[in-house]
């Protein structure tokens, strides 16, 4: 079990420059870069957990940079290091190995959806229509289904509530076409070689959401990448489909609130602490699958 308590480990971040807080990450304006914090909060739901997953936030920064670093894709990180301003705050290196410098991008309003596999909006869309965002699919596909090809599903983002799945044509109206067509391809590009990667290792990711942004007039990939975050990552040894599959995501956190008895429409409970380390575990799982290395955590972390 990681060091840190679940009470740290939902870091709260206050540095001296302006500052945006999502649901897990805080993002600080340095001037000309941005300073990107993966806390090690969780959400679910739609709702942010009480205590957060010990080391997440580490283990989110340590894949997102093997991921952008082997795609070849143009992307937002200039380093993993932090800058002299920075380090000269954080003393007890709390934001060491969860922090990076970032180009200041204009981020596209649409979050770039791919599924290669019929699981959990897509599903049910699937159950009452028989397509996926308005996509027609073959009838009698089951649950958890390997898709005849990738499905590009974009999704208004959303900075509170949850984002709305929108038809391709919707995004073509909103960007135009020629940048609603290179956001598609390059994203089912970055699926199907992610995916490719990952299943040689033992992983298949089932669907993923992916960020792009605006720098210098052309789109970069954003945000994170390819994460137990941001996809389903599933055994391919243990892959059937036909129901719920096991996971290297926080879909087993989702399994737990639902068999809970939280109602989901006020604020959660505190997580157990074998339902936190358990979680933890799965996203270590997936970092050191994936990679082939362990999880680097600098000398006597404070957060």
């Amino acid at each position: 079990m990681s060091e840190l308590s679940n009470t740290q480990a939902l870091l709260q971040t206050n540095l001296p420059f302006p500052k945006r807080q999502g649901k897990v990450r805080d993002v600080y304006d340095l001037g000309d870069r941005l300073l990107m914090i993966s806390t090690d909060r969780i959400s679910a739901f739609d709702w942010v957990m009480p205590n957060g997953i010990p080391d997440k936030g580490r283990i989110l920064t340590q894949l997102s940079l093997f991921w952008f670093n082997i795609l070849g894709i143009d992307h937002h990180v200039l380093t993993d290091e932090l800058p002299p301003e920075v380090a000269a705050l954080d003393p007890n290196q709390t934001l060491v190995g969860r922090s990076i410098i970032t180009k200041k991008a204009k981020v596209v309003p649409f979050e770039c959806v791919i599924r290669g596999y019929l699981e959990g909006s897509g599903w049910r869309d699937y159950q009452n229509t028989g397509s996926v965002c308005g996509i027609p699919l073959p009838a009698n596909l089951q649950q958890c289904a390997a898709l005849p090809e990738p499905l590009f599903t974009p999704a208004t983002k959303a900075e509170t509530g949850h984002d709305e799945n929108v038809s391709f044509e919707v995004m073509r109206q909103s960007l135009g076409n020629d940048v609603a067509t290179e956001l598609k391809e390059r994203s089912l590009d970055v699926y199907r070689r992610g995916n490719a990667f990952a299943k040689e290792r033992g992983i298949l990711v089932a669907d993923t959401k992916l960020e792009w942004g605006w720098f210098e007039n052309r789109l970069i990939l954003i945000d994170e990448v390819l994460t137990p975050d941001s996809s389903r990552f599933w055994p391919a040894n243990q892959w059937k489909p036909g129901g719920p599959q096991a996971s290297f995501d926080k879909q087993f956190l989702r399994e737990f609130l639902d068999r809970s008895s939280w109602d989901k429409n006020s604020p959660p409970p505190e997580l157990p602490s074998d339902i936190v380390e358990q979680t933890r575990m799965r996203y270590l799982e997936a970092l050191e699958q994936i990679t082939g290395k362990s999880l680097v955590i600098p000398n006597n972390p404070r957060g």
